[in-house]
């Protein structure tokens, strides 16, 4: 390992440690007090804390894989409709009476029916870029129009519960969701990262990889799954937190580079330090109202996606003349 990617780790870790330190004294009266709240920080801080990095990490990671396995940085799991499926599982599930494992398996599902349709749909038609996105944006579509669907055919519990959780928040982050969600995305981030030289191939174009000895279609199936699965577990924690799959990723390669197996690791890292550092301002800008961090996300996600799609469009633009 270069020395350079050690102090990377070591800065990225040191910051996640900072970070849990900050989450936990912000809005306690100071951090002085937290020996006199234990039961406070056990019951309420440590599951969201451990909610948010779970789920930056799990959809960084995610988000990382799809940019290679669709050779597009725009990939993500919100953006091509990953997370609305998952949504859409979760909501079935709330409504028809899922239980603690019924949400998180129908979240993996809904994701994965996602991935695999958009898969095909864009190795049939194409497009570039911007077919991946129509292609995200027509399921996206259809999946807020079932969930729509199902909402307004329900009653005001499971309309009030479902409504805030598809805003993206960690407010009812609690200890038996994650231990399901834990296990899930350690199984979907290991299948990942395995992956990473084929996807490093993948890079580079089918054939390519085909002659470097690449299974292309078994690397296919395994990040697809790996993915949907860290997705499916991530909204089920939290509902739909778009642009940081996107955004995490993007920044890493642009700076750092490296093997994809070094950018989702890293991704992983990055990503639970941003979401956890973003839940603590969502949870104090309007205090004592807890804003949901899917929103703050995407004030933040929005503009640079339009920055990364038309410096991709110069680019292109450039390449042709």
């Amino acid at each position: 390992m270069k020395r350079f990617d050690l102090w990377l780790y070591v800065v990225l870790l040191a910051a996640g440690a900072v970070a849990v330190w900050f989450c936990l004294g912000v809005g306690l009266g100071g951090w002085q007090r937290l020996d006199r709240i234990a039961p406070e920080i056990w019951d309420l801080r440590w599951p969201r804390i451990a909610a948010a990095l779970m789920v930056g990490g799990a959809l960084t990671c995610a988000g990382a894989a799809l940019q290679a396995l669709f050779v597009n940085p725009l990939a993500d799991p919100s953006l091509i409709g990953t997370s609305s499926g998952a949504a859409l599982g979760v909501v079935i599930a709330l409504a028809f009476g899922g239980g603690a494992l019924g949400i998180p398996l129908s979240a993996f599902l809904g994701a994965l029916a996602v991935c695999v349709l958009v898969l095909a749909l864009y190795r049939l038609f194409g497009g570039g870029r911007l077919g991946l996105l129509l292609i995200g944006f027509v399921i996206s579509a259809f999946c807020g129009a079932v969930v729509s669907l199902i909402l307004f055919m329900s009653n005001d519990m499971v309309l009030r519960s479902a409504t805030t959780w598809l805003m993206g928040s960690f407010s009812s982050a609690g200890w038996v969701p994650l231990h399901y969600a834990l296990a899930a995305m350690a199984v979907g981030a290991l299948a990942l990262l395995a992956r990473g030289r084929e996807l490093d191939c993948l890079l580079l174009g089918e054939e390519t990889a085909r002659s470097l000895g690449v299974d292309v279609r078994r690397t296919q199936m395994f990040t697809i799954a790996g993915a949907a699965l860290l997705t499916g577990s991530a909204v089920s924690l939290s509902g739909v937190i778009g642009f940081i799959g996107m955004i995490i990723p993007n920044i890493l390669t642009a700076v750092w580079g490296g093997s994809r197996t070094a950018i989702m690791f890293r991704s992983m890292l990055m990503g639970s330090v941003f979401l956890l550092l973003v839940d603590t301002l969502a949870r104090h800008l309007a205090y004592p109202v807890d804003l949901p961090v899917g929103v703050i996300i995407a004030l933040i996600g929005a503009p640079f996606f339009l920055w990364l799609f038309f410096q991709g469009g110069r680019a292109q633009g450039m390449g042709s003349g």
